[in-house]
C-alpha cells in the first residue's frame, strides 16, 4: 500500500513540477523577449541618429527589412563563439508598412585567438527579394546562402563604396564605436520558443512577416521608427 502511495505522490510531483516549470520557462521567455524588441528599437534608433552614420541612413532609405542583434557576444578563447539574439522586421512593398517582429538567433563558430571578451550591436540591411527570403527560412549561413557585405562608415566614405550587389549589408558598433564587424560564416536560426511566447501562439516568420497572421502592440515603437528611417528622402 505504501509502495502504491509514495508512486502517486511521485507521479503527481512530476506532472506539478513540471507545469510549474514549463509556466516559469514560459514566462521568461516573453519577458526575454520583450527586451530584445525594446532593446532592438533602441539599437536601431541609434544607428540612425549617430553623426557618422550618415551611409546608414543612406542605405538604410533602399532597405526590404532590417535585422538587428542588440548584443552579439564575442567569447574570450582560442577556439571562440560569438552569439547573440535578434529580431527581424519586413517591409510590404505594396503597403510600404513594417511587419512585426520574428525572432532569431545570431551565431558563429570563429578560429584564432580572441583577446578579450567583446560585446557588438549589429544591424543587417536587407536589399534583395533573396536575402527576404532566406531570413524567412528556418536556417541561413551569411556568405553561403545569401551574400554579405561590411557597410562603410565614416565621414568621406561615399555610401556608393558600399557593395550593394551584396543581399545584405551590415553595420556594428563594438564599445561606442561605429565600423565593420566581419559575418562572413555566420548562420541565424529561427527562435520558434520566443515567436510563439511573444505572440502566444506558434507561428513561422513566415506568419508573421508575409501573412500578418499575428501582432503585439508592444512592437509598434519599433516598427515606427523603421518607417521613419525608410520615408525620409
Amino acid at each position: 500500500m505504501c509502495k502504491k502511495h509514495c508512486t502517486l505522490i511521485f507521479i503527481l510531483f512530476l506532472f506539478f513540477s513540471n507545469f510549474l516549470f514549463s509556466g516559469k520557462g514560459l514566462a521568461n521567455d516573453i519577458n526575454e523577449a520583450r527586451q530584445l524588441v525594446e532593446k532592438a528599437r533602441i539599437t536601431l534608433e541609434n544607428f540612425y541618429s549617430a553623426e557618422q552614420m550618415e551611409n546608414f541612413r543612406t542605405l538604410a532609405k533602399k532597405a526590404k527589412g532590417f535585422f538587428i542583434a542588440p548584443q552579439v557576444l564575442k567569447g574570450a578563447f582560442f577556439f571562440g563563439a560569438s552569439g547573440g539574439s535578434g529580431v527581424f522586421i519586413a517591409k510590404d512593398p505594396k503597403t510600404g508598412k513594417f511587419s512585426y517582429p520574428a525572432f532569431y538567433t545570431l551565431g558563429e563558430a570563429s578560429f584564432g585567438l580572441q583577446i578579450g571578451g567583446e560585446s557588438a550591436e549589429v544591424v543587417m540591411i536587407v536589399f534583395s527579394e533573396k536575402g527576404l527570403s532566406a531570413l524567412l527560412s528556418s536556417s541561413v549561413k551569411l556568405g553561403a546562402d545569401v551574400a554579405i557585405a561590411i557597410g562603410p562608415v565614416g565621414a568621406g566614405i561615399d555610401a556608393s563604396s558600399a557593395n550593394l550587389s551584396a543581399d545584405i549589408v551590415s553595420f556594428s558598433r563594438t564599445k561606442g564605436l561605429y565600423g565593420g564587424l566581419s559575418l562572413e560564416g555566420a548562420f541565424i536560426k529561427t527562435r520558434n520558443d520566443w515567436n510563439k511566447a511573444y505572440y502566444e501562439r506558434e507561428v513561422t516568420p513566415m506568419d508573421i512577416i508575409i501573412k500578418n497572421k499575428v501582432q503585439n502592440i508592444h512592437a509598434n515603437p519599433l516598427i515606427e521608427i523603421a518607417q521613419k528611417i525608410t520615408a525620409e528622402k
